[in-house]
This record gives structure tokens, C-alpha cells and sequence, in this order.
């Protein structure tokens, strides 16, 4: 494919005032956004694009002969009961042709360093935080569609989605099949990884734990620097992370917090039993 790269310096002073939630799994409040118009780095896009002028408003930029409106009815989509809140899963064919109609807002729901390697080209970051705390996004219209996404496929993103119906947004979906399967269509994407290296250094695991089912319906949540990723606790009080992190192996300390307990241990360590 072609490349291109673009600066990340985009506008920054201009998107001061936007703010959106901080780090996943921070229930401090609210923080300054940050996409590419923020962050310093050099992104790489997995193909040629029309620029994004404003990279903060999270909509992708008008892309030449987009495809006709998917037939989307929401009452008809699949839902998730995310933190009392009834979350939508829209098809990831739905969400590419809303993509390339530039008529969605996107939102990774991922952490900072994920957001970074590879995203949604035009999308913004704002992390998924416990307790669906992250509120809305300021400056972003309530009633108009907004599409989160992660990779897991969609747990982070249901978190998210339902922090911004918790805040008033009336029009809100994650991608049901999640930025993995994104990326494996090799569809627009920006950051500083692309390609079969770059999956070659994402590793792959998964943490089992248990807690009192009581807490059925609530989230565990691990974390490994500023990489992230979730899952529902289950009625038996059973829960299954699967983490797709860069940079991490056996001996790499790894964050897991539960309702009922914290645990830091090697990922090694965690991987290898029931987290009790």
C-alpha cells in the first residue's frame, strides 16, 4: 500500500478546551483529549487519504466516492446491558461504509499507548473508565451518531458507550466485531505500526479470575502501563481477560482490579491459574 506520513501537530492550541475522559480504569474525572492533533508523534497512514483537517471532532475526513447508506435500523441491532445501560453493537460493514459517508463520530476506547500504535484514522481517544465514570465529550453534540471501538472486541468500547449514554448521548454504537478485525481488513488507520511486524509484537493472553457472583454484571479490568482491556464478570462470578498488548512478556508486571481485589503480579504468574 502506499504511505504517507503526517505531522501530529495539528491544530493543538486549537483543541485545548476539548476534553473527554483520562486513562482507562481513572475515575479522577475528566482531562484534556488527545488524538493526533495533541500527541507527539509521528503517525503513518495505511494508505493515501484525504487529510483530516480537525482531527479533535472524531469524524473521518470526506473520503471521494463513498458508498451508499448502510440500512441501519437501531431497534433491530444486538445490545449488550453494559452498567444499566442498554448498548447497541453495530456490524462492522455498517461501520466502515459510516466511516467512508464521514457521517459518525469515532472513539477508541483503548488506552494511550494502543490508541497510538494503530487506530481509526480520524478518530479521538477517550478510554473506557470503571463504572462507565467517563462522562460525555465536550463540545460534541448529544444527537448526533457516535461509534466507539476496542479490540477485545468489544468490551472497553461498551464501558465507553455506556459512559456516554450516562451523559446524554442519544445516538451511541461500538463496533461489534472490534479494531482488530479492523485492522485485519487492512481498513483506514493511522498511528506508528502497521502490518505483519506489528502483529507479530502484540502478545496474546488470557487471565481468568473469580469473584462473588454477586458482582455479576460488573467489569475486571487489566492494565499493563498505559495498555488496557476488560471483561463482564460472569453469574458464576467467573471472569476471562484477553489482553493484546505490545511491549509485555511472562515477567512484565501486570494490574488486575476487580470489584472485591487488586492484584499486581508477573502476567507469567497471573496467566497460569485462577485470579482469586
Amino acid at each position: 500500500m502506499n504511505r504517507r506520513e503526517y505531522l501530529a501537530a495539528l491544530g493543538a492550541a486549537s483543541t485545548a478546551a476539548l476534553a473527554g475522559c483520562g486513562s482507562g480504569g481513572d475515575e479522577s474525572g475528566e482531562a484534556p483529549f488527545e488524538h493526533p492533533g495533541t500527541l507527539e508523534e509521528t503517525f503513518v497512514a495505511n494508505g493515501d487519504y484525504p487529510d483530516d483537517t480537525d482531527p479533535a471532532d472524531g469524524y473521518p475526513p470526506e473520503f471521494p466516492d463513498p458508498p451508499a447508506a448502510p440500512d441501519v435500523d437501531p431497534d433491530a441491532l444486538e445490545t449488550l446491558s453494559v452498567n444499566d445501560e442498554t448498548v447497541r453493537l453495530l456490524p462492522i460493514d455498517d461501520a466502515e461504509a459510516w466511516f467512508r459517508r464521514s457521517s459518525a463520530r469515532f472513539v477508541d476506547a483503548r488506552g494511550l499507548d494502543q490508541y497510538t500504535r494503530s487506530h481509526l484514522y480520524g478518530s479521538v481517544l477517550s478510554p473506557a473508565q470503571q463504572g462507565s465514570t467517563g462522562g460525555g465529550i465536550e463540545g460534541w453534540p448529544t444527537d448526533e451518531p457516535v461509534v466507539a471501538y476496542c479490540g477485545c472486541p468489544h468490551h472497553l468500547s461498551s464501558v465507553r458507550a455506556a459512559g456516554l449514554q450516562k451523559a446524554g448521548f442519544e445516538d451511541v454504537y461500538v463496533i461489534d466485531e472490534g479494531f482488530v478485525e479492523w485492522s485485519e481488513r487492512e481498513y483506514p488507520m493511522a498511528g506508528t505500526k502497521f502490518g505483519d511486524g506489528d502483529a507479530a509484537a502484540l502478545s496474546e493472553w488470557r487471565l481468568d479470575g473469580r469473584i462473588d457472583p454477586a458482582y455479576a454484571g460488573e467489569y475486571a479490568w487489566a492494565s499493563a502501563g498505559r495498555q488496557y482491556e476488560a471483561a463482564p464478570v460472569g453469574d458464576d462470578g467467573g471472569f476471562s481477560i484477553h489482553l493484546r498488548f505490545a511491549g509485555v512478556d511472562e515477567e512484565t508486571p501486570v494490574r488486575v482490579s476487580t470489584p472485591t481485589f487488586t492484584r499486581t503480579r508477573p502476567l507469567g504468574e497471573l496467566a497460569e491459574g485462577t485470579i482469586e
